[in-house]
C-alpha cells in the first residue's frame, strides 16, 4: 500500500518540481541584467524574452514614436521589433555594449525603415501629380467626371501594380488600396510578418523604379489615352 501510494504521489511531486523549476527560473529572470536575459534569449527561452519586454517596451514604444508619430505603425512595429531581438539574439555581444542600447539602435533603424515604405507611395503620388501640374494646359483638361491628370496617375499606377509578381501585388493591394497594416495582411493572408515586410520592400522599390522610367513619356502616354 505504501509503494501504491508513492507510485499515486509521484505527478504531483513532478508537477511541484515543475512549478518550483518556474518560480526559480522566473525569479532569476528577474534579478538579471539585461545582458544576462539576452544570453537566456541566444538559448531561445522566450520567458527572458517576455522578461526583456516587460521592462523596456515603454522605452522602445517611445523611440519608435518619434519617428512613426502613427499609433498604428508604432503599435504594429513594437512588436515586430521584439520579435527581430529573438531571430537576431546571437548577433548580440554583451562585450560591444548594453543590451538596451542594442534594441533601441535596431528599433530606430526598424522605424526608419518602415517610414520610408509608408512614403514611398505618397512619394510616387507626389512626383506624379507635381510632373501633371508641369504639363501644357491642353494636355490637363477635364473629361466630364476626372480630370486627366487622376485619371493617368491611376492607370499608370495600376499598370506597374498590375505587372508585379503576383505576390508582392496582393500584398501592395492590401496595404495600400485597402489600407491594412503589415500584421492584419499577415494575419489574413496566412503569411509570416517579416515575409510580408519583405514583399512590400520590393514591390515599393519596382514602382518607383518603373515611375521613373515613364517620367518622360507624358506625350505618348497621352496620345495613348
Amino acid at each position: 500500500m505504501a509503494l501504491t501510494l508513492l507510485n499515486e504521489m509521484q505527478p504531483f511531486n513532478s508537477m511541484l518540481y515543475t512549478f518550483e523549476s518556474h518560480a526559480a527560473l522566473k525569479s532569476t529572470l528577474l534579478e538579471s541584467t539585461d545582458e544576462i536575459l539576452m544570453g537566456f534569449i541566444q538559448t531561445e527561452n522566450k520567458a527572458a524574452l517576455d522578461e526583456i519586454y516587460r521592462r523596456h517596451h515603454a522605452t522602445i514604444r517611445a523611440v519608435i514614436n518619434r519617428v512613426l508619430h502613427n499609433d498604428q505603425s508604432v503599435e504594429d512595429l513594437l512588436q515586430e521589433v521584439f520579435m527581430e531581438v529573438w531571430r537576431m539574439a546571437p548577433r548580440y555581444s554583451a562585450a560591444k555594449g548594453k543590451a538596451l542600447g542594442w534594441i533601441i539602435t535596431l528599433a530606430r533603424r526598424r522605424a526608419i525603415d518602415r517610414l520610408r515604405r509608408e512614403q514611398a507611395y505618397s512619394r510616387v503620388e507626389e512626383r506624379y501629380q507635381k510632373e501633371t501640374e508641369q504639363m501644357p494646359e491642353s494636355w490637363t483638361h477635364t473629361n466630364g467626371c476626372e480630370d486627366v491628370e487622376t485619371a493617368d496617375l491611376r492607370r499608370v499606377l495600376g499598370k506597374i501594380v498590375a505587372e508585379l509578381p503576383e505576390a508582392q501585388r496582393n500584398t501592395v493591394i492590401l496595404s495600400f488600396y485597402k489600407g491594412m497594416s503589415q500584421r492584419e495582411i499577415s494575419v489574413q493572408t496566412g503569411v509570416p510578418l517579416g515575409t510580408v515586410k519583405t514583399r512590400l520592400e520590393l514591390a515599393m522599390r519596382k514602382i518607383e523604379s518603373k515611375f521613373k522610367e515613364v517620367n518622360s513619356e507624358w506625350p505618348a502616354l497621352h496620345a495613348a489615352a
